[in-house]
């Protein structure tokens, strides 16, 4: 039996704050608040089962919660942009006057889906490998995350920034699971300073050329120890009216992956933000539905399932 594992990073603002003003991604934030309902429709319809690794801060319904919840953090990068308390000045009273910064709306109609998983994205998209920060302050961010939700088990590290350091500290806590990286050079976790050009590039190109495989896994595969890496397949980059000629080609990279994995009895992880939906809804949502009538497909033919992180690993748990 293989699967399709779908994981989604949900951050809005924070994600972004230090990457972007809100004059230029503000309409893929407002967007991903339009997009999301649509996308849990859409796994409704396919039977989907995804990982939702929130970001803390969402859960907070007004600025003075979120405050005190800061309060309590260390978060010294050495570049001060990178942190959410640099970002303040811009945050307003509650998710009705400022939806660019709360989601407790969002995350809870996401838990009125079934099938959904509730992971985690750290409490403050914490940078794990950023210069000036260290365990003890991942630690505490950790904490924070157990405070909101003590069933939290898959976490997905902010920017793909895997540190293997910090593994035993997220079994400490309850993670036993994480989403790594694909196995190239070109996606292995990198910093603000080693995100090079020529990288960006090459995973560009990627997207419609194959030029690093499909990344399909088994379970045996997997590495185990302290926590499970159900690793990375492929981002769902978003639609591009520069690139709309390409698409075809971007969605049959997808396809046959899934195939491979299908046919193979493997695993194929896509992810996303919901915010790369927040401009394009109907592109990207109309490409994101022939995903999964292709999904149903191979369901129909091989027995391919949909899996989020907590049920890859409650599998591997009972064949262990």
């Amino acid at each position: 039996m293989g699967a399709l594992v779908i994981s989604l990073d949900f951050e809005l603002n924070w994600g972004v704050h230090d990457v972007f003003t809100l004059e230029k991604y503000g309409e893929n934030i407002l967007g991903a608040r339009l997009a999301i309902p649509k996308i849990l429709q859409l796994f409704l319809k396919y039977d989907i089962h995804a990982t939702w690794a929130i970001v803390g801060m969402l859960y907070c319904k007004n600025k003075n919660e979120l405050l005190t919840k800061l309060e309590g953090l260390n978060i010294p990068y050495e570049n001060e942009s990178f942190s959410p308390k640099h970002n303040l000045w811009q945050v307003g009273e509650n998710e009705s006057q400022d939806p660019y910064h709360f989601g407790y709306s969002l995350i809870e109609s996401i838990k009125t889906i079934p099938n959904q998983e509730i992971g985690t994205h750290t409490f403050t998209h914490y940078y794990c490998l950023e210069d000036g920060q260290r365990t003890d302050h991942f630690e505490k961010d950790l904490q924070a995350v157990v405070q909101l939700n003590e069933g939290i088990t898959s976490l997905v590290f902010p920017r793909n920034q895997t540190n293997n350091d910090y593994l035993n500290v997220c079994k400490t806590y309850g993670i036993n699971a994480y989403r790594g990286n694909e196995e190239s050079w070109i996606y292995r976790a990198y910093t603000s300073k080693t995100n090079t050009t020529t990288k960006r590039m090459l995973r560009l190109v990627d997207t419609y050329i194959n030029l690093t495989g499909h990344h399909t896994f088994s379970l045996k595969s997997l590495q185990k120890e302290p926590i499970i890496n159900i690793q990375s397949s492929r981002f769902l980059r978003p639609y591009s009216k520069q690139l709309a000629v390409l698409e075809n080609l971007r969605l049959r990279r997808i396809k046959n992956g899934l195939t491979k994995a299908a046919k193979d009895n493997e695993f194929y992880h896509l992810w996303w933000h919901p915010h790369n939906f927040g401009k394009n809804i109907d592109e990207n949502l109309h490409f994101l539905e022939e995903i999964l009538k292709h999904v149903d497909y191979l369901r129909g033919k091989y027995n391919f399932q949909s899996m989020h992180m907590r049920d890859v690993t409650d599998v591997i748990n009972i064949i262990s």
